[in-house]
């Protein structure tokens, strides 16, 4: 045979060897990853072909890489994290400041949504809808005596900016339901959650969140009580879990002087990155105090520590939560995110605000606060034994490593937190029965004209005597010694949020923060002289120890919730 003729024999047949080894090669690498090792990314490609393609029941690859991900993405750090798009508008709404509902707070009494106040020029307002009114229906479904919970509500009274959701409405006395249809839009979430005068000089802010509107109802806030007088500040962080960075170097900013170093950032693949204050702020000769907490987490920690370390004012508190991490977040084209740390912060004088954790043990990272609070840290100078000394620009010595240590240790007061007040408030009958009061004496509630009105009328009024009696009713039995024991707090809590739900939320703080013992050292050390740090002598850590008795349960501060 003729070379020529093997060549036109042979060929078609090495050919065929060759595209059937090529579909080899490709269903290998297929599974295998592009590098034919089972290594890295390949591996995870691989093992979602594989499964697709092979596994013997159909399986929604979809749902799979959605729960797939959030555990890789978790294991990392107690911080980063893989958002679903479900999700992503929830998390998105707390920083941008607003979302989208009807414009009221409720509360749900005995599975029955009441409208305990109206956002004013809200969708709501416009609508017609009243305070005091029950929702019965949501588009012609029944919803009351169905053990709705506040997470149902939100679903179904929020929305999107411009659709309609129709109310069935049970108003007073009144037989029959109204239909109210209602046109959702923005509603806005305030983040300065009160400022008012506490005494003629002095200013009290409570900011709740650092979210992108909270730098501009900051400002308004300082304007506002400085126009009434104030030359101190006391600025409450307590239970604040954070925000947006540049927002706090925009707070911080005004009380600094040019120059000044609020916070750095840096990381493995993240060059450092410094924030100075620009000399610009409306508030740097004035006094000021900043309360923290356990709960103080992230943005606070990083406005104390700014602070403490240009030895600018005191803080005074508890040690912080210890979350200083850098998240950087990645979008989905279907609309998720994933959020991984890439830095850390630390404070100007090089304290990294993020305190330690172990791989794999972040439950126990999360429970940090019960677990110091099981080893008496609230109640005593803390126990921490990881805490490493830094110098101040003023050459003070501060501590760092697991958050920030204040210059002025405050104990939590425990008065009158017993078995049975923790019975009470553990089963929300505190809020409930202030609810129920409410809206029983609305009539004449609503004819004061100011909390301080109010606040005088319902001291005089059997409340807690008639509390009693509500919760015995739901089956906590009384115990005369317990409630004489936490006599005051039962009345200061009922008061103020009686008082809430007549005058808002900054009537609220006015009201409870009377008896405050972080606000009443503030003022005391403000007052006396002693608020710039130089002035403090064997301060630090000094306990205000008020109460025997430990219970773990924090009164509700926000309780309300809006849709």
């Amino acid at each position: 045979m003729s070379p020529e003729k093997k060549v036109r024999t042979w060929l078609p047949l090495w050919i065929g060897l060759s595209i059937a080894l090529g579909i080899l090669i490709g269903s290998i690498y297929s599974r295998f990853g592009s590098t034919g090792k089972v290594d890295g990314t390949g591996k995870i490609d691989a093992i979602f072909n594989y499964i697709n393609k092979s596994y013997v029941d159909t399986v929604n690859m979809h749902q799979l890489v959605e729960e797939a991900l959030p555990k890789i993405v978790q294991d990392l750090d107690p911080h980063s994290a893989y958002i679903p798009a479900s999700e992503m508008k929830r998390v998105n709404e707390d920083l941008e400041g607003h979302f989208s509902g009807i414009g009221v707070s409720f509360y749900v009494l005995r599975d029955t949504i009441i409208v305990t106040s109206i956002v004013p020029g809200g969708p709501s307002e416009a609508a017609g809808i009243q305070q005091w009114d029950r929702i019965i229906n949501v588009n012609d479904t029944l919803i009351a005596g169905k053990k709705i919970t506040n997470a149902d509500v939100l679903q179904k009274l929020r929305g999107e900016k411009g659709s309609e959701v129709k109310l069935g409405i049970k108003r007073d006395n009144d037989s029959k339901l109204t239909d109210i249809t209602v046109t959702r839009g923005d509603i806005p979430m305030s983040s300065v959650q009160a400022s008012y005068m506490s005494t003629s000089t002095i200013g009290y802010i409570k900011v709740g969140t650092f979210g992108f509107n909270t730098f501009n109802e900051f400002i308004s806030a300082l304007s506002k009580l400085k126009s009434q007088g104030a030359r101190s500040f006391v600025i409450d962080l307590r239970g604040n879990s954070g925000g947006s960075l540049e927002v706090v170097v925009a707070m911080v900013n005004e009380f600094l002087n040019k120059g000044d170093l609020i916070v750095y950032a840096d990381g493995r693949n993240f060059p450092r990155q410094d924030s100075y204050a620009n000399g610009s702020g409306t508030s740097k000769e004035d006094d000021v105090v900043i309360l923290i907490d356990e709960l103080s987490a992230s943005a606070s920690e990083i406005f104390a520590g700014a602070i403490q370390d240009n030895d600018r004012g005191l803080v005074i508190g508890r040690r912080s939560f210890g979350k200083g991490s850098v998240q950087s977040q990645r979008s989905f084209p279907d609309g998720s995110a994933v959020r991984l740390t890439v830095a850390r912060y630390y404070t100007p004088s090089g304290r990294s605000i993020q305190r330690k954790y172990e791989k794999g043990k972040y439950d126990e990272y999360e429970l940090e606060a019960i677990n110091r609070y099981m080893q008496g840290d609230y109640v005593n100078t803390d126990t921490a034994s990881t805490l490493i000394p830094f110098k101040t620009g003023g050459g003070r010595t501060v501590f760092g490593g697991d958050g920030i240590m204040p210059d002025v240790f405050v104990a939590r007061d425990t008065t009158g937190m017993n078995s049975y007040f923790n019975s009470l408030a553990n089963r929300d009958l505190i809020q409930e029965y202030s609810v129920t009061y409410s809206d029983m004496h609305k009539q004449k509630l609503q004819d004061f004209q100011s909390a301080e009105d109010l606040t005088r009328f319902l001291y005089k009024q059997p409340l807690l005597l008639n509390l009693v009696s509500f919760a015995d009713n739901r089956g906590v039995r009384p115990r005369p010694y317990y409630i004489e024991e936490s006599r005051k707090l039962f009345e200061r809590q009922l008061v103020s949020y009686i008082v809430r739900n007549f005058f808002g939320e900054e009537s609220y703080y006015s009201v409870y923060m009377q008896d405050d013992t972080l606000m009443k050292k503030a003022v005391d050390l403000i007052e006396k002289g002693l608020a710039k740090p130089e002035s403090v002598v064997q301060e630090r850590y000094k306990s205000i120890t008020l109460g025997q008795r430990i219970g773990f349960s924090v009164p509700d501060e926000f309780g309300m919730l809006y849709a």
